[in-house]
């Protein structure tokens, strides 16, 4: 099997120019493959998956802007811009694919483009979709200290160290072994030091903040997350773990019903549940096909 061939795109917003990684593999009919927007989500998540999904198809996986690996200029961050780059990477780097897959965060910005673009792929597969950041749903609303912690991290001095107090070892094994893996023992060491990598690169703050404070949420309301799924003429595959969070769970078992949409939930796994299981969860996608 031939290596994952891994570039770089430059996408443009805002007059500045963001320089974004990819990875292609395999061949067959395309599919574009883009990982969760979240302080630690680069598309490396999604490699062993990919990996198995490109038996059968010509995968691309792409960061987001303003996430990844690489420097991330400083910018407002906006729904705008996932949208913008969303455009552009259906348009330039995987055109009409036969399945777009979507973990988490991007899952929501990817209903939402579908919903009103009903000719953007064949077919959709939501990993554990998510639609509202982690503090308005921990909180179950917006708050108006929200916009005063964004200005605070994006501020030159203070921000950098309230930034790494939040992305600190302790809080991201916390935060990993909350929310994102089932195994306790799957984030180790290793695994760990690239997630803590991925917190350090320049410019990482701007967009996880507004990530962790709903800023980069892709509807305001449940309401508007469950009209998109019914507005979507796209079939859906949802899949998620059983051990996800109960508060992100409730928001994909409402789904359940939805017209042209079947959910799967695997029998252990929470929010990365494609990164810690691929192998169920690329059966569940190439059982589909």
């Amino acid at each position: 099997m031939a290596h994952p061939d891994e570039q770089t795109v430059t996408w443009s917003w805002q007059g500045a120019e963001v320089v974004l990684g990819l990875t292609r593999e395999g061949a067959g009919p395309r599919a574009l493959l883009l990982p969760a927007l979240s302080s630690i989500s680069t598309r490396r998540e999604l490699a062993a998956l990919q990996a198995r999904l490109a038996e059968r198809l010509a995968t691309v996986s792409a960061d987001w802007p303003g996430f990844g690996d690489r420097p991330r200029p400083r910018l407002d961050w906006t729904p705008a811009a996932m949208a913008d780059f969303l455009a552009f990477a259906l348009r330039e780097l995987c055109p009409s694919p036969a399945v777009i897959v979507a973990a988490g965060h991007a899952a929501g910005h990817v209903l939402r483009h579908a919903a009103r673009n009903p000719g953007c792929a064949g077919r959709l597969v939501l990993l554990a979709p998510t639609w509202r950041g982690p503090l308005p749903t921990m909180m179950q609303a917006d708050r108006p200290w929200f916009a005063a912690l964004r200005r605070w991290v994006d501020a030159p001095v203070v921000g950098p160290a309230l930034y790494r107090l939040n992305v600190s070892r302790p809080v991201i094994r916390q935060m990993a072994a909350g929310h994102v893996y089932a195994g306790r023992g799957w984030l180790n060491d290793d695994r760990l030091r690239q997630k803590l990598a991925v917190t350090r690169a320049p410019g990482a703050r701007h967009a996880s903040v507004r990530f962790v404070t709903g800023a980069l949420d892709p509807f305001a309301s449940r309401d508007e997350f469950l009209a998109a799924a019914r507005a979507c003429a796209l079939p859906m595959l949802v899949v998620y773990g059983a051990e996800t969070p109960p508060r992100s769970k409730a928001e994909i078992e409402a789904l359940e019903g939805i017209e042209r949409a079947e959910l799967i939930e695997l029998p252990t796994g929470k929010l990365s549940v494609h990164e810690e299981f691929p192998d169920a969860v690329a059966s569940a996608i190439l059982d589909r096909l």
